[in-house]
């Protein structure tokens, strides 16, 4: 394991792209172990077709998707076989004959939801990678043009790799309701990468912040990343009323609720009058879904709106918002390739503050 970088990019030029690919294979369900490590003893794959491009894959970055993947606890199942981890960046080394939207040396990363470009999500665009379409624990990845966006240039390759999944929900959020003006109130719930991108772009967009955590040190943190207030929530598990203090009883205007059933409550009891929820999860292990008391949702009319990552335009505004304004993911750490199930473990194990991130440096012959 390696210490998250800080600036620049971290990885050297591709000098070997024609060597035979390497990738993970999702190979059984119930446990890390069914991820098993393939060596094609092919070489470079080729564009799928004349809109296919090639990207050898400099990072990659886990989700607690990921390991409910593993554990067939998520909502789509995912095909035998697949290529696993969703959120990636890496550099194209090969384009089909009719690719318009990029060149060989151009950096991208993958949408999460490739079939998703704009607009509302429809039910025919919901595969993604790393489940039923091969993902980015690979040494190369082939995807469509219209898959793919271009990630900002300041940013490392395993900053990058952070960005389809946590940041792009974290965007959406906050966007992708009624339009949040400077000055207004948004709610973070935790330390998890959602709401640690949701602090950064809250704070991007002018807004005052509130977060929640359960420790000083947390909360030192979050204080450093942009949080105006934070909140104990195991000193104060009435944190609703807290958060109501903090903002003159005026409540937040935006709710993150990365928390679920276990915080709808009190995510509830936070909001502001005509206050938004962004609701990310809806299912817990102790509880069997969302409740909320007849007190709590008396207190408001707040909207509570769902929302499931997004689309790529919504990637797209966000990489050109990160541009703009030099905005830099947390990556808490980094693992070689070859140790991706260490990285696993770590992320099932531990609470990290950021993403876990893999990295392919060293490979590709390098």
């Amino acid at each position: 394991m390696s210490p998250a970088p800080e600036s620049g990019r971290t990885t050297p030029p591709l000098t070997h792209p024609e060597d035979a690919m390497r990738s993970y294979h999702l190979e059984a369900f119930g446990g890390i172990e069914g991820i098993v490590l393939r060596d094609s003893g092919l070489p470079r794959p080729e564009p799928a077709g004349p809109t296919g491009i090639v990207v050898a894959v400099r990072a990659a970055s886990l989700n607690k998707r990921d390991l409910l993947i593993l554990d067939r606890l998520y909502p789509l199942p995912a095909v035998p076989g697949v290529v696993p981890l969703s959120d990636g960046a890496g550099e194209v080394v090969a384009v089909g004959e009719a690719v318009t939207r990029f060149a060989v040396g151009d950096r991208v990363s993958c949408a999460y939801f490739p079939r998703w470009r704009t607009g509302r999500i429809t039910p025919d665009a919901l595969d993604q990678p790393g489940c039923t379409l091969d993902g980015m624990l690979a040494e190369y990845a082939v995807v469509d043009e219209q898959w793919a966006v271009r990630v900002p240039d300041h940013l490392t390759w395993e900053e990058a790799a952070t960005l389809p999944c946590a940041g792009v929900t974290a965007w959406h959020a906050l966007t992708g309701g009624e339009p949040l003006l400077p000055g207004r109130t948004v709610l973070t719930l935790g330390t998890g990468p959602v709401a640690l991108f949701a602090v950064q772009f809250a704070k991007l967009l002018g807004c005052r912040v509130v977060s929640t955590t359960s420790s000083a040190a947390k909360a030192d943190r979050l204080g450093a990343l942009g949080a105006d207030e934070v909140v104990d929530y195991r000193r104060t598990p009435d944190w609703g009323r807290a958060v109501r203090e903090l903002t003159g009883g005026l409540g937040a205007d935006l709710v993150v609720e990365t928390g679920g059933p276990e915080t709808i409550e009190q995510s509830v009891r936070a909001s502001a009058l005509y206050g938004q929820i962004a609701l990310l999860i809806t299912a817990s292990a102790t509880r069997s879904g969302i409740e909320i008391s007849h007190a709590a949702y008396a207190s408001s009319l707040a909207t509570i709106r769902r929302v499931f990552v997004g689309s790529r335009t919504h990637f797209e505004d966000m990489n050109r918002a990160v541009a703009a304004h030099g905005l830099r993911p947390v990556v808490d750490r980094v693992h070689p390739f070859e140790e991706a199930h260490t990285a696993y473990r770590a992320y099932a194990a531990d609470a990290p503050f950021g993403k876990v991130v893999i990295t392919m440096d060293g490979a590709h012959g390098n």
